[in-house]
């Protein structure tokens, strides 16, 4: 959320000569391709930070003088707010709790995420964690493909845009960075970089680096944010064309408790506390509340008698969402002979993160049975030491996710001729991914024993471990791509034709009974004997299997690019999206019997059309371009009329089309402006059935039980976007200060797919508690730095101010969306909310913090 981005300042254009190896793709083998077109024939890189690449894809490029004036510590993905088309709101003003992204309508699990060409969409569901991300001083840039993916991308995610970021290459001289922070809601970060030269006689150089960060949660008393993070890269350059090889490490370790998530009700009746329908007040000086803490979970116990369990530790707030992900990153380059060149990029991925709260455990048994079943679990033994089998404990109940992660990138170049190269591919993601739900205990004033209870899992009176989920999947890509480009009439027109066939195949080992289509299930564990006992009860519900499926396409991708001169270019763009079911509804879909169509969805699949026009000189930069998607089987939830429940499911064809624009003009090398702006308008085709008519349903106007009931989606627009967003950023240098403000309005997001309010009350009789959208906003950030250099110090030392929210604007920042909420009858009726009010987070308050960093 939050748009802070910046043009950087005053640095006149650099010269050519510096900018002739630009990283505008994601692997090694497509900054290889993409390199000639996006230099030959052109007068500018950049200006102020900003760049418009020459290529037939709507992309924008922003480099470290842009990220380097954002909140310290910042994500990257806040920083791309500056980009046309991007939305991202963000929990917090430091970037530490995560947030929400969309592009061009595209929600976070549509977008493809790399980080220099190791895709960090999670393997289960493709969710984006941008609280995970590099350390913004080791970002040399970050871009953006508005509408479309690079050739060899290694993603099942991707039906529309990318952001692709990439690392620094350790400098040729020794030198050192420190910087130290301090700002508002107690956060404090350091953060150390050592680059060590050349050190060895063929050139090796390399760069390690460390930071830590922490910070109170704004909005209450009790929760903290912590980070810490480790990189490091080592670069061997080979002769002197170029080659090279690298490798990099990354580890971040994250410790955070949620916060921030309420139902969407801003109305007058809430009120300051930390219930589940009170998370914030409405009044804008009223945003921090009390958590019960310190407390104790010592309940009173009475031995025979039925004891609740304390509540002390199982607010929502004091829930911890921890996390530990790592990666080693290979890259090389080889010029095998004249006009042949082979990139190879290998990787290794590790993630271990959980997230939830608390559940009441039973102390007896279930049917005479120990297990997880009805969601909590069931101990079958004494917990509290009174001697009875009565009572409920709260315990420990995250949602646990390891993965292990292997892939890599290989492209193979051949210059054919003078302006006419091909490049073949072949890219291979393997991901082993295992969830589990592993129940832990607390201590006696509520915090968790161990945040990862998967480390010893607490167990039953059968010795067996206790868990809310247990699977085992295996995702796994083998894709095959080609792309041509060739350069005709002089250059002024440049044509890419790309191909890419992935392969992908989803080994799914489910190790429990799967209770309902929306992932309920009730567990024992692999082999347990209670496993025949519970099948033999529950004959109609599907028991521990395995699936595999399997899914296939052919994608073009195909681009034009004219430039009738050296400052205005033309350019177009096709390609075919597509987005295999994620493993987590998958396992949604295990309800149903495997040779159903329930259980086996279609891909979503899109295609997208980009036309726009550049204007490039030393002063300016500027992109408009018009573009339009057209989605099909477009997956998402949906009502399955045979269970009456909510399920994944294909919602058919969704079109969207905008146009996107941004220019960025520095007149004079003090000054530099920028202003961008998108538009967007999404239709859904159809109605998609919400529900069927029930005796509550015939006496508002229903024909007969039973009849279907439909959610009115078709001709709506699709929830969680806004229609538009504008803004702009000014900064000027004067003698030592550079000053900066950026400002971006947001407009409104419809809530639900049927573009209806929120509905409270009886369905005769329903009550508007929330409208439909919600509130547009607002968000200017603030940046002022002051050069040292008077005090004698260099020109690397200086010190950095930041002002996040500089108006301290209350507006809704994340929130999930569904379908089917407020549902219309065939009459035109309106119900009320079939399903629970959509929870989200309020956007980050005013944030004020300092940076002093020092280099040498």
């Amino acid at each position: 959320m939050n748009f802070r981005n910046t043009l950087a300042a005053g640095a006149a254009l650099l010269p050519l000569a510096l900018l002739s190896t630009p990283a505008f793709a994601q692997s090694t083998g497509s900054v290889d391709f993409e390199n000639e077109i996006v230099v030959t024939g052109t007068s500018a890189q950049d200006v102020a930070g900003i760049q418009s690449p020459d290529t037939s894809k709507a992309k924008s490029v922003l480099g470290q003088e842009v990220i380097a004036r954002q909140n310290p510590g910042q994500t990257i993905l806040d920083t791309i707010n500056l980009v046309p088309g991007v939305v991202f709101t963000n929990n917090d003003a430091y970037g530490s709790s995560g947030g929400q992204l969309t592009i061009r309508g595209f929600s976070a699990d549509r977008i493809s995420l790399t980080f220099d060409g190791v895709p960090l969409n999670d393997s289960g569901n493709y969710a984006i964690y941008s609280n995970q991300q590099l350390d913004p001083e080791l970002i040399e840039q970050v871009n953006v493909n508005l509408g479309s993916t690079d050739v060899d991308s290694p993603t099942a995610a991707a039906t529309g845009s990318t952001v692709n970021y990439r690392t620094m290459t350790p400098t040729e001289d020794f030198g050192v960075k420190v910087s130290g922070s301090a700002g508002e809601y107690s956060f404090f970060r350091v953060f150390g970089l050592i680059n060590t030269g050349e050190f060895t006689p063929f050139g090796t150089r390399a760069f390690v680096s460390a930071s830590s960060a922490s910070n109170d949660n704004p909005f209450n008393n009790y929760g903290r944010i912590r980070k810490k993070q480790f990189n490091g890269r080592i670069w061997q350059p080979i002769g002197s064309n170029g080659d090279f090889i690298s490798v990099a490490g990354h580890y971040n370790e994250n410790r955070n408790n949620f916060f921030g998530s309420l139902p969407l009700r801003l109305d007058a009746n809430r009120v300051v506390g930390s219930g589940s329908g009170n998370r914030f007040p409405m009044n804008n000086d009223e945003r921090e509340y009390n958590i019960n803490y310190p407390c104790t979970t010592t309940a009173t116990v009475t031995p025979g008698d039925d004891d609740s369990a304390s509540s002390c530790g199982t607010e929502f707030d004091r829930r911890y969402n921890p996390s530990n992900t790592g990666n080693i990153r290979g890259a090389s380059k080889f010029t095998l002979s004249e006009g042949v060149t082979l990139t190879v990029d290998p990787s290794y991925q590790y993630v271990k993160a959980n997230g939830g709260g608390t559940v009441n455990a039973r102390e007896r048994l279930n049917n005479g049975l120990a297990g997880y079943m009805g969601g909590r679990p069931y101990f079958g033994m004494d917990l509290n030491g009174d001697g009875d089998l009565l009572d409920e404990v709260a315990v420990l109940a995250p949602s646990q996710t390891q993965t292990h992660r292997y892939g890599v990138i290989a492209n193979l170049r051949w210059d054919i001729a003078e302006g006419h190269t091909v490049r073949i591919g072949y890219t291979f993601d393997r991901a082993r991914h295992r969830q589990t739900g592993q129940v832990g205990f607390l201590q006696l004033n509520g915090e968790p024993i161990d945040v990862f209870p998967v480390n010893d899992g607490a167990t039953d009176v059968t010795g067996g471990v206790l868990q809310k989920r247990d699977r085992l999947s295996y995702a796994t890509l083998n894709q095959i791509s080609g792309e041509y480009r060739g350069e005709f009439m002089d250059g002024s027109l440049v044509t890419t034709l790309g191909i890419r066939a992935p392969f992908f195949r989803r080994n799914l080992n489910n190790y429990c009974f799967t209770t309902s289509d929306s992932g309920f299930v009730d567990c024992f564990g692999q082999g347990d004997p209670r496993n025949a006992t519970y099948a033999a009860a529950n004959p109609a519900v599907q028991g521990p299997q395995q699936r595999v499926l399997k899914y296939d396409d052919i994608l073009p991708n195909v681009g034009l690019l004219f430039k009738p001169s050296n400052r205005i270019s033309v350019f177009a763009n096709y390609s075919k999206g597509l987005q295999v079911p994620g493993t987590d509804s998958l396992y949604n879909a295990f309800f149903f019997a495997p040779n159903t169509a329930s259980a086996r969805p279609n891909p979503e699949k899109s295609d997208n059309f980009d036309l726009g026009v550049r204007y490039r000189t030393g002063q300016v930069q500027a992109q408009l371009s018009g573009w339009f998607t057209k989605y099909s089987d477009r997956l998402a939830s949906a009502y399955d009329p045979v269970t009456e429940r909510n399920v994944y499911r294909n919602l058919g064809r969704v079109d969207k089309y905008g146009i996107d624009g941004s220019v960025a003009f520095q007149p004079i090398p003090e000054l530099a402006l920028y202003a961008f702006g998108s538009w967007m308008k999404s239709e859904i085709k159809d109605n998609v059935q919400a529900g069927s008519c029930t005796a509550v349903n015939t006496a508002i106007g229903c024909a007969a039980i039973g009849d279907p009931l439909f959610a009115q989606t078709a001709g709506k627009r699709e929830s969680g976007s806004p229609e538009y967003t504008f803004g702009g950023s000014v900064r000027g240098t004067l003698g030592p200060v550079e000053l900066g403000i950026t400002g971006k309005r947001t407009g409104g997001r419809f809530i639900y797919d049927t573009n209806l309010p929120i509905y409270a009350g009886t369905q005769a009789a329903p009550t508007i508690v929330y409208p439909a959208k919600t509130n547009a906003y607002w968000l200017v950030n603030l940046d002022a730095r002051l050069s040292l250099e008077f005090l004698g110090l260099n020109d690397k030392t200086f010190f950095q101010l930041n002002v996040y929210n500089l108006f301290d604007n209350l507006y809704v920042g994340s929130y999930t969306t569904s379908l089917n909420q407020g549902g219309v009858l065939g009459s035109g009726l309106v119900t009320a909310n079939p399903g629970s009010v959509p929870f989200a987070q309020i956007g980050a308050p005013r944030t004020i913090s300092g940076t002093l960093t020092v280099g040498f």
